[in-house]
Parts: structure tokens; C-alpha cells; sequence
């Protein structure tokens, strides 16, 4: 049986693995921050008012290429950690990289991101979202 944090986490990312943002945004608390490490044209912190236009900006540059896809999640009453797997064709080459995003919340909300987490089951809402690098293909 699994967590409701991870039943949770699994449908707003497939929410928005299946183009739905308004959805997945719907699932994020109005403070939401998404972490995006490197140094990069992707890379840096986003807002839930600046999401639409980055990730928009982001799959433009992979020419709708982009997918993410979740390999496992692990979740409890505190954190939620999601293994996913980036691959999109830029310059007319194949990438693809793996990455982890924490998520941590507070009562009835999910939140991502580095520093101290806290959840409170039932988690209902992303607050943060940090993903980091694993291996790049």
C-alpha cells in the first residue's frame, strides 16, 4: 500500500507529464518555488506566476521534445522524493539525465526544496520543488 503523499506526488507529476500545468499548478501552494541547479538556459528559481514561462521556454528549446518520467517515488508523513528521468532532443541530438526532486510540506501541503522539510499526511499541495542532477547520459 502506498502513502498518500506518494499517491499525491504521483498524479501531479502526471499531470503535468501529460501537458496539464494549470492541473499540475493547481497542486502547488501560491508560494510555490521550483530550484533548478546548473548553469544553464533551464537552470535557476521559479515561481508559480514564472513556471509557465520558463518550462514553456524550456520545452521550446527541446522543439516539444521534453518528457519527464517518474521511476519511483518515496514518501511519508515528512518528505516525498521522486527518482525522474529527463530526455529531450536539443540541437538535433538525443539527451537525456537523471534527476531527483524533494518535496517537503507542511499541514495539507507538499512542499519541495533544500534546506529543513516538513509534512504534515494529508499533504495536498507542492510548495517547493528542488531537482538535482544525477547522471547525464
Amino acid at each position: 500500500m502506498s502513502h498518500p503523499t506518494e499517491d499525491r506526488l504521483r498524479r501531479l507529476y502526471a499531470s503535468f507529464a501529460g501537458g496539464n500545468l494549470a492541473g499540475f499548478l493547481a497542486g502547488c501552494t501560491d508560494d510555490v518555488t521550483f530550484t533548478v541547479p546548473g548553469d544553464t538556459a533551464g537552470s535557476g528559481v521559479f515561481t508559480k506566476d514564472s513556471f509557465v514561462e520558463w518550462i514553456t521556454g524550456v520545452i521550446g528549446m527541446t522543439g516539444g521534445t521534453f518528457r519527464e518520467d517518474v521511476l519511483d517515488v518515496l514518501a511519508n508523513d515528512e518528505h516525498g522524493v521522486l527518482l525522474l528521468h529527463h530526455a529531450f532532443d536539443r540541437d538535433g541530438r538525443p539527451r537525456a539525465y537523471g534527476t531527483v526532486g524533494r518535496a517537503t510540506g507542511q499541514p495539507a501541503r507538499v512542499r519541495g526544496g533544500v534546506g529543513p522539510t516538513r509534512l504534515s499526511a494529508p499533504a495536498s499541495r507542492v510548495r517547493r520543488v528542488h531537482h538535482d542532477l544525477v547522471s547525464p547520459e
